[in-house]
């Protein structure tokens, strides 16, 4: 109710559908140049798991961390001036240490449980973390239903994490599935917004298409609304001069039969996005995305520092009014 109350002060005017590390740099300059809740931030929630009995959400910590100015920015992810005590007795005794939980970290992970046992959504306690933590724009996962993204590797079947951290991506990718999606809805504050004539861009963050939009995508009716909305569809490429800006996107599109490029990329989300976020280094690409029926803004989307952050979010928004 609190979460529908917020919305309904603050009507959301800008959605962007996010990853965790290069989706957060984006999310964190829209912030700062919308400064208010009419920013939705929709994290993926395929990566989330139960380890060593907790409730991990990776992707929607990463957001939360980075737009509350708590992360660590040399990894990109956890908190920054972390501690590992934790970690170093759970390797002193043997246990599992392969996904590394900090001691600050714990609190998150541990709080988030506890709330779900106790029968609270995922999008109600992860709205009550970014009000602790002072964030302005309403950060939701995509689904409050189970979803789970599980690879098909030359290694075999792998749970996403195990694919991503313990693997270190190294297994071949054959194909791709989103457990539960067949059954998951969007969360209800998600599904307003879409629905929404007060929404006017949608944003699809530099993440993962695979990993982290896909899983988005495979909820029953968002990539419908994408479609139906009044509201002009901006994607940002997370491929710059065929390399991946961040993560295995480029072996990811090499494995699954598509060429490394912005232009293929472009070409997977076609059928449901207005305009395309193109770096000038593949500005070549240009007009053949263009003859997709998909307009081109030819930006420098490396973002080192807060500046070019926010710089870039300018030029989305910008650019989403010009279409």
């Amino acid at each position: 109710m609190q979460e529908f109350s917020r919305h309904c002060k603050h009507p959301v005017t800008h959605l962007a559908l996010s990853g965790g590390i290069g989706g957060a740099k984006l999310s964190l300059g829209l912030e700062h140049v919308i400064k208010s809740p009419k920013l939705m931030i929709a994290g993926n929630t395929g990566d989330d798991f139960r380890h060593l009995g907790l409730y991990i959400s990776p992707d929607l910590d990463t957001l939360m961390y980075t737009l509350s100015g708590r992360s660590d920015p040399e990894r990109g992810w956890g908190l920054a001036n972390e501690t590992w005590s934790f970690m170093d007795t759970i390797k002193e005794i043997g246990g599992e240490t392969w996904f590394q939980l900090g001691d600050r970290d714990l609190a998150t992970h541990v709080e988030r449980t506890h709330r779900l046992n106790q029968g609270e959504k995922l999008s109600a306690i992860t709205s009550m973390l970014c009000r602790k933590y002072k964030i302005e724009a309403q950060i939701i996962p995509a689904t409050d239903d189970l979803l789970q993204t599980i690879v098909e590797t030359n290694e075999g079947v792998l749970s996403f994490q195990h694919y991503f951290v313990r693997k270190q991506c190294k297994p071949t990718i054959i194909s791709l599935k989103f457990n539960g999606s067949e059954k998951a809805k969007p969360c209800i504050g998600l599904e307003q917004v879409l629905n929404s004539s007060k929404l006017e861009t949608i944003i699809i963050c530099p993440s993962n298409p695979f990993l982290s939009i896909d899983p988005i995508l495979s909820v029953k009716g968002i990539k419908e609304g994408l479609k139906k909305s009044r509201a002009k569809v901006i994607a940002v490429s997370p491929i710059v001069g065929g390399i991946a800006v961040k993560g295995p996107t480029a072996n990811n599109l090499r494995d699954l039969g598509y060429p490394v490029s912005a232009l293929a990329v472009a070409k997977y989300y076609s059928s449901f996005i207005d305009g395309f976020i193109l770096d000038k280094r593949d500005e070549d690409d240009a007009s053949r995305i263009e003859s997709l029926g998909v307009k081109v803004c030819l930006e420098d989307t490396i973002m080192i520092d807060l500046k070019s952050k926010i710089r870039l979010a300018r030029r989305v928004l910008d650019f989403s009014k010009s279409i």
